[in-house]
């Protein structure tokens, strides 16, 4: 099949390479010249595990183009990908879709065979009906069906779960729309993965309602670590315990400092947006917006709590910017968020993330002060937070960082380290959901060896 996808963030060269990798012929669309002359080159914008590796395999085989043509790439394609962005509107917070709206009528102007228009924007239930609409008055004798196929890509694993996916969810509302569709993931129905069909409006709904349970979990999980603190509990049994029950289930249920990244953020405002219109408000989303905003205040005010009650003046080593690990990505970062609002509290930030620190600076400026080490960023501190789950924040060698703060004080913002490991390491130690330890003065333990 020949495929092209419209928009080159990380829905679309994503789904765009792996497509390729499968043996299909792929052109992505972008509208900007340098990113475009950029992939080209082989360098991809975005950092994802394993997908330079796979962009730079396909474009040797030719399987993988880059373009900004728009008419060209759509000229022999079976299947037309929208995957533009759908950021939140300042005004109302709900999905912008002027640019998913836009391709569909340059894309109505344009094409001159049957092709099936597919939207992988996470879209407003609605959105692929009033496709159809526009495509149709722009192009009134144009062949065409429009399906949704919404994406469940995980940023930091994105590839793999492109590659192995749990399932697809494919919205058609025609049996010529299905059969496209059904011959684009014949690789993956072959080898068993569940490719379930319905209607268009249903699918859209789908992706924001697997969204906003998932954010839903993780709000439901931070007020259980809340509720821990104020009782003496220890969130992560709580989780374990819970976890466990089948109809619960483990994944999602990590405390940490709030949801953030590209979707959760954006897709909860959008699910409420929908809710209003249709007259079905949906008050438990909306509950899970207003704790995870609380939750940034609930940190900032944790870690002064360990400096002191200030951090005017004070050098705070905070490791991690990204939303997560494994990416670049610093949209509604809370980690991100935190570390500015210490910064105006009067502190000295010095903020080191392996691969996010380019894009954050062009977010916050220089109030943060951004090293090239962790080690720089521990030298003299007066306190460390762990604000991204890095894997190199988790082997980091404790007495060698003791040795480098000015004092041994940790606010784990994502549970890396154990309590009573760091009791014994001489470190006051903060976490979230779990009791707070702070050392024992020496003079105490030379009294109880004495005795």
């Amino acid at each position: 099949m020949k495929i092209a996808i419209i928009g080159t963030g990380y829905v679309g060269l994503v789904s765009g390479t792996c497509f390729a990798e499968l043996g299909m012929h792929v052109t992505c669309v972008d509208n900007q010249h340098d990113k475009v002359n950029a992939l080209q080159r082989g360098d991809v914008p975005i950092y994802e595990p394993g997908l330079s590796e796979m962009v730079a395999r396909n474009v040797a085989a030719g399987r993988l183009h880059f373009t900004t043509d728009l008419k060209a790439a759509i000229q022999e394609a079976n299947v037309i990908s929208i995957a533009v962005g759908t950021p939140t509107r300042p005004h109302d917070g709900f999905a912008d879709l002027s640019y998913v709206y836009g391709v569909a009528g340059e894309i109505a102007k344009t094409l001159d065979h049957y092709a099936v228009i597919v939207t992988k924007s996470t879209v407003p239930a609605g959105t692929g009906h009033e496709i159809i609409k526009i495509i149709a008055r722009e192009n009134p004798t144009l062949d065409f069906d429009v399906a949704s196929n919404p994406e469940f890509l995980r940023e930091g694993c994105a590839v793999d779960d492109f590659m192995h996916p749990d399932r697809v969810v494919i919205g058609v509302d025609t049996p010529r729309a299905k059969e496209v569709m059904s011959q684009l993931y014949k690789p993956f129905s072959d080898r068993g993965v569940p490719v379930f069909f319905t209607r268009i409006i249903s699918s859209e709904l789908i992706k924001y309602a697997a969204n906003t349970f998932l954010a839903t979990k993780v709000s439901f999980i931070n007020e259980m670590a809340d509720l821990c603190e104020s009782l003496g509990a220890n969130i992560e049994d709580v989780a374990h315990g819970i976890g466990l029950d089948s109809r619960i289930g483990s994944k999602f249920l990590k405390a940490g400092p709030g949801y953030g990244g590209s979707c959760f953020p954006k897709d909860t405002l959008a699910m409420v947006g929908i809710g209003e219109r249709a007259l079905s408000p949906v008050t438990i989303v909306e509950a899970v917006i207003g704790v995870n905003r609380q939750r940034q205040h609930r940190m900032v005010a944790k870690i002064m709590d360990a400096c002191g009650g200030m951090v005017e003046g004070k050098k705070i080593a905070f490791l991690g910017v990204a939303f997560k690990a494994e990416t670049d990505d610093v949209r509604d970062s809370v980690a991100l968020l935190i570390a500015e609002t210490l910064a105006r509290k009067g502190a000295h930030v010095a903020a080191y993330d392996p691969k996010a620190m380019a894009n954050a600076l062009k977010v916050t400026g220089p109030i943060i002060d951004y090293v090239a080490t962790k080690e720089e960023a521990l030298r003299e501190a007066d306190i460390v937070v762990i604000a991204t789950e890095w894997q190199e924040f988790r082997t980091l060698e404790i007495p060698a960082i003791r040795k480098m703060l000015k004092h041994p004080v940790m606010v784990d913002l994502r549970n890396l380290f154990s309590p009573e490991d760091m009791q014994r390491q001489e470190f006051a130690y903060y976490s979230i959901g779990r009791p707070a330890v702070h050392p024992e003065p020496r003079t105490s333990q030379l009294k109880r060896v004495g005795n």
